[in-house]
This record gives C-alpha cells, structure tokens and sequence, in this order.
C-alpha cells in the first residue's frame, strides 16, 4: 500500500502535515506525538526579527472552534536557525517553514535566510497586512498576491507555498494568482475574521476586537475553498481547516487536496495526526485502495 505523496517535487512519506501556527516548531509535542510519522512538520511563522505579537487576551473558545489574535508572536529567524531547524534535523520528516513579513522585503530578508539552510519547502502567509498597501493583507488582493509570489521565487532555493486567506471574494482567483506568479503549491484555508462579545464585560473578549477563527465549525466552507482551488490550478494544494479526524482528512484528499494540515485539533487531542495517518490507513486497507494518490481529486 503507497501511502507517500509528491508534493511539489517533494517526497512526503504520508500526506499529513500541521498547520502553522497550532504545533510551535515540533518540540512541544515531541512527548505526545511521533515526528517521524508526519509527512512534514509546518512550523510557526517566522520574520526577520522578532514580533512581539498582539495585547491580550488573544484567544478565546467559540462554539465549534476558536478564535486567536497572537499576532504571529515569533523570535525571528535568527534564533529559529540556531534552534528549531536543528532540533527537527533529529527526526525522520520533511520541514515547511512558514515565512511572515508586512512588505515584500521583509518576506524576502526571511527567503534569503533560509536558502542556504537544510528545509525543505517554504510556505508564505499572505494573511499579513501590507504595510505599504494601507494595511491590505497580501492576499485579499489578486495582483498583489501574483507580485509577491513571483518576487519570493526571485530568492528562494526551496520549493514555494503560498498560503491562502479565505477573505476573499474569489478564492479560486487567489489561487491563480498565486500560480501566475510562479508559486509551485497553494495551501487554504488559513482562518476567518471573527468577533467574539463577552457580554458580562461588555466588552470584547479578544483586545484586538476581531480574530481568526479556526476548528470543526468552518470545515464545510474550507472545504469548498479547497474543492475550488484545486480545480482552479495546476499546481498542488494543501488542504486545512476544521479537520479532526481522518474522514475529515479523506474529504479534503477526495475534494483535490494533495496534503492536509491539522490545526486547532492538535490543542484538544495533541495525539491527532497520529490517529489521522492510521485512520487513513485503515481506510485504504478496507477499501482495497493500493494507493493514496487514487483518491485525490476523485469526487469531481
């Protein structure tokens, strides 16, 4: 049974990653999760210096998921060189660095950074605000998106993933703008806008007044971003959102995705993607499917 993807050129050995953001750099599950099992570990967004983040609180629990301000707290690239990259050189998986920045530049700085360094691919968070745009996120405008992709694969040496965001009108617009631009894999959905109101407060229950929301409650509508932007290119896609268990895995598989990230399930059930890469197995072996890239894309 072929229970190994490639992805953009790269080799996975399953098609089970996690999402960035949800899972540090590898090492705070490290007691509760085999790294040499994931088909790749994402880590948490990196800048060229350290982001202080957003003012708390900044996370909250909604009905069916969660909501998050951290403002992509990170301590930078120098220090995730000197410490993350080593400690996942120990295990048996591939590694995709997710790479923030609020203009071009600063995404650039990050990419040159890495080039010389032992990953595997880079996946870019257009969900950060442009500075130099007003505050738009680089990926709610098309053009925008197309540029940064196509300066990002001027300077990167490894395979580029550009990351989605779902605020968007057109998301299949998104993607291929993304591929215009040269990106060699798209990955969705990263969270939607949200408010959540603590009403004994009065007030906000996040300081920053909006979020990200994430977890089981925006399965459906990730999944039909997913299903939509993968009939929209020809590039690779990395599925996520909402997804907890390996028949929410399979229906991003069958919808197109080439890999799947686990998110906000990892925080409640930190054994997740563990029992997602045997689900799937399991399911394979029931249904006498030899090998797992049949069933991508097959619900057409």
């Amino acid at each position: 049974m072929n229970f190994s993807v490639n992805f953009a050129g790269v080799e996975m050995k399953n098609p089970v990653t996690v999402a960035s953001g949800t899972f540090g750099s590898g090492a705070e599950y490290k007691d509760f999760v085999d790294l040499n099992r994931l088909g790749a570990v994402t880590t948490k967004g990196v800048s060229s210096v350290p982001w202080q983040g957003n003012q708390t609180p900044r996370i909250c629990e909604t009905y069916g998921g969660m909501l998050n301000a951290i403002g992509l707290q990170n301590p930078g690239i120098d220090l995730f060189i000197e410490r993350d990259i080593p400690f996942l050189k120990q295990y048996d998986t591939k590694i995709i660095v997710n790479v923030c920045g609020r203009t071009v530049e600063e995404y650039i700085e990050v990419v040159e950074r890495l080039a010389a360094t032992d990953i595997d691919m880079l996946e870019i968070n257009i969900s950060c605000p442009n500075v130099k745009a007003g505050g738009i996120a680089f990926g709610q405008d098309p053009e925008l998106a197309r540029q940064v992709a196509d300066k990002i694969k001027q300077h990167a040496k490894q395979p580029v993933i550009v990351k989605l965001s779902p605020n968007v009108t057109d998301i299949a617009e998104m993607a291929r703008a993304a591929e215009a631009g040269g990106a060699d894999a798209v990955s969705l959905v990263n969270t939607f806008t949200g408010m959540k109101i603590d009403i004994n407060k009065r007030a906000f229950a996040l300081a920053n007044q909006t979020g990200g929301l994430s977890g089981p409650a925006i399965k459906p509508v990730a999944l039909r971003m997913v299903y939509q932007a993968a009939h929209a290119v020809k590039i690779p896609v990395l599925g996520m959102g909402g997804i907890s268990c390996a028949e929410d895995a399979l229906e991003f598989i069958m919808a197109g995705a080439r890999m799947v990230a686990v998110g906000t399930a990892n925080f409640h059930n930190p054994a997740v993607t563990m029992e997602i890469i045997d689900g799937i197995a399991e399911f394979m072996e029931k249904n006498g499917v030899k090998d797992i890239n049949e069933l991508c894309g097959c619900v057409k």
